[in-house]
């Protein structure tokens, strides 16, 4: 069976028996430390943990086109200020893993909002040059075939600035609403450029609209703006036989699971397990089946020692057996893991039996 069979049996409550290894990456802190300890600079990670990517993902450009012209602004040896190519003016420090600090944006209101709508409208360049081979190649893959969508609420979120799309979700909501119906026009086209040449098993975006404390959008106003968003979408998966649509954020997400659940989004990755305690069996409890989970081990486990790593598995054991979840830590392997520890995991992973 391959990986992508196995993917649909577990993902679709069929006949299965164990977890793919899967592995993602580790922070380039973390990677610096597995050099030292033995990882080769120039192997394919993924062959020398023996473990697989978690999906082959097919890629188109959904973003602004044309983007801005990037421009530095002010560079030291510590770090450089400068403006992207989505308009966002930004601090990157260097040496060193950090979210970017923003500074300023070119998206700021809805007057704003007309440049940016101009720069998301289908163009063919929009497609890969090379699309065929790439599609070729994910066929041949044996993993599962993945559809990237844009982002309904992050990619605006990143535009605009937290502050700008909180205020401009109240001040002018029609316009809030455009702009999640452009990203989801512009995706459905996408879709009908490629989906009819490819069986997909999934369509999947990024998100990552919630934080600690809970999401960065009301249910409320979820349902009314950012769900007909969704719903487009989910509707053209379905008229191309794809039934699984998925979405990654982290955070504390519970808020929003029944409003995703409700617009037609049943994969959540990687559902962070955080201080908050996330608990993939109570959401099950609580939505059914129809809700689907990659990811959600705890990655902190990895650096506490392999008794937290064992009682971790325990932990999720009931989910796996339940289907409609696959294993995985839920977000990148911090640089506390030790690489003989991280494959240690991985081996555990490989043992699994359900």
């Amino acid at each position: 069976m391959t990986y992508r069979q196995l993917f649909h049996e577990i993902m679709f409550y069929g006949s299965f028996d164990r977890m793919p290894v899967l592995h993602w990456t580790g922070w380039p802190e973390t990677l610096e430390r597995w050099y030292q300890e033995g990882l080769p600079r120039d192997v394919n990670q993924h062959e020398f943990f023996a473990a697989q990517p978690w999906c082959c993902m097919i890629w188109t450009n959904l973003s602004l086109h044309p983007s801005f012209e990037e421009k530095t602004i002010e560079e030291t040896e510590a770090y450089r200020i400068f403006r992207d190519r989505d308009g966002v003016v930004q601090q990157q420090w260097k040496g060193r893993s950090s979210i970017p600090h923003y500074i300023d944006f070119t998206l700021k209101n809805a007057r704003d909002w007309p440049d940016y709508k101009k720069r998301l409208q289908p163009h063919p360049e929009r497609i890969p040059a090379d699309i065929d081979q790439r599609l070729r190649d994910a066929e041949k893959s044996g993993l599962p075939i993945v559809f990237h969508t844009a982002s309904m609420m992050g990619w605006i979120r990143n535009w605009m600035g937290v502050e700008n799309m909180c205020y401009l979700m109240y001040d002018d909501r029609d316009c809030y609403k455009d702009m999640i119906m452009t990203l989801a026009d512009l995706t459905v086209w996408a879709m009908d450029q490629i989906l009819p040449r490819i069986k997909a098993d999934m369509v999947f975006g990024w998100e990552d609209i919630c934080g600690r404390a809970g999401p960065l959008v009301s249910p409320e106003i979820f349902a009314e703006c950012v769900a007909p968003g969704y719903e487009k979408i989910r509707r053209r998966a379905e008229y191309y036989g794809i039934q699984l649509y998925g979405i990654d954020s982290d955070g504390e997400i519970s808020a929003l699971l029944k409003p995703w659940l409700d617009a037609g989004v049943n994969v959540q990755f990687p559902a962070e397990v955080g201080p908050w305690q996330a608990d993939g069996m109570r959401y099950r409890r609580q939505y059914g089946r129809n809700l689907r989970i990659i990811g959600h081990f705890d990655k902190l486990a990895l650096e506490r020692g392999r008794d937290a790593v064992r009682r971790e598995i325990e932990r999720l054991k009931p989910l796996m057996r339940d289907g409609g979840y696959i294993i995985m830590p839920d977000h990148l392997i911090t640089p506390g893991v030790a690489l003989a520890d991280y494959r240690w995991y991985l081996d555990q992973i490989r043992d699994l039996r359900i």
